[in-house]
């Protein structure tokens, strides 16, 4: 029996083709505006993808952080280096800090009988409704004038961890609930504790949601540009903020921004496929209730 084969549109191949162009184009440009100098950056006759590439702009953005001392920076400006710097240390913190009580938060919502549990799960949920911009002109006048945590590292991890929690603890939740609780009452006949419990059989369990959720929550921060332009200092400045700090109308180093760019895309990425297995398994399992 002849097997008929299905042909394809050439409609189809184009679809896909300008699809992929649409989202790899962007990256490309950025990855090759980062290799150029400003000449070359605003010469109309040098082509987008064939110049003379040059890691200047990778020196200047990282001469802080360099063992050598590069050859075509004149001065060294640790603004950009700094704020990266600032992102991976706001970026880490705040996730750590809000996987570390959300989970115990979720699970205490899961496995403990109190009165109004219904009532704050729905509310950690509702919390996460509200956009990031409302909370602008309250945050910063709570953490200005009554705290004086403006400018301040902790001004914004805290800021951050309140902002990703809720999410944290309702995916956390779906996952705390497919671990069978004869794994816990087993563990407390055998002597251990509620704390043994928590971090020995029920974590390791729940690894897949951890990731997942440390993905998001780290990614949320470490992009977040509203939040931190409002509540950072000189000091303190992530690396979007200074990024859109740098563009004024008297100058514009293209090259320089395209490379701090390329830089702030590396740890996202890097973590994502790391975590990709982690991330998978815990999207599926988490979107199946037990």
């Amino acid at each position: 029996m002849a097997v008929r084969k299905e042909i394809q549109n050439p409609a189809f191949y184009a679809l896909i083709a300008a699809l992929v162009v649409m989202s790899v184009g962007p990256i490309a440009l950025m990855l090759a505006t980062s290799f150029k100098t400003n000449i070359d950056v605003y010469d109309a006759s040098v082509p987008a993808f064939f110049f003379s590439p040059t890691i200047k702009n990778y020196e200047t953005v990282l001469c802080n952080f360099l063992w050598y001392e590069p050859a075509h920076v004149d001065y060294c400006d640790p603004t950009f280096g700094r704020a990266l710097n600032n992102s991976l240390i706001v970026g880490l913190l705040s996730t750590g800090l809000t996987l570390t009580i959300g989970c115990m938060a979720a699970y205490a919502l899961v496995r403990f009988q109190f009165m109004g549990r219904g009532t704050v799960s729905m509310g950690t949920l509702l919390m996460r409704i509200v956009p990031p911009a409302v909370l602008l002109v309250p945050v910063f006048g709570i953490w200005t004038f009554q705290y004086g945590l403006d400018q301040t590292y902790a001004g914004i991890i805290l800021i951050y961890t309140a902002m990703n929690l809720p999410f944290v603890i309702w995916i956390l939740q779906s996952f705390i609930v497919q671990v069978p609780i004869q794994l816990e009452e087993a563990a407390r006949m055998d002597g251990a504790n509620p704390f043994q419990v928590f971090f020995l059989v029920v974590l390791p369990i729940i690894q897949p949601g951890l990731a997942a959720a440390a993905i998001f929550t780290f990614r949320i921060a470490w992009n977040e540009f509203l939040l931190a332009n409002a509540l950072s200092g000189r000091s303190t400045r992530t690396a979007p903020v200074t990024i859109v700090n740098s563009i004024t109308e008297y100058d514009i180093d293209w090259g320089v921004i395209m490379a701090t760019g390329m830089l702030l895309a590396i740890p996202p990425i890097l973590f994502t496929f790391v975590a990709s297995k982690q991330i998978i398994t815990g999207m599926t399992a988490g979107a199946v209730k037990g």
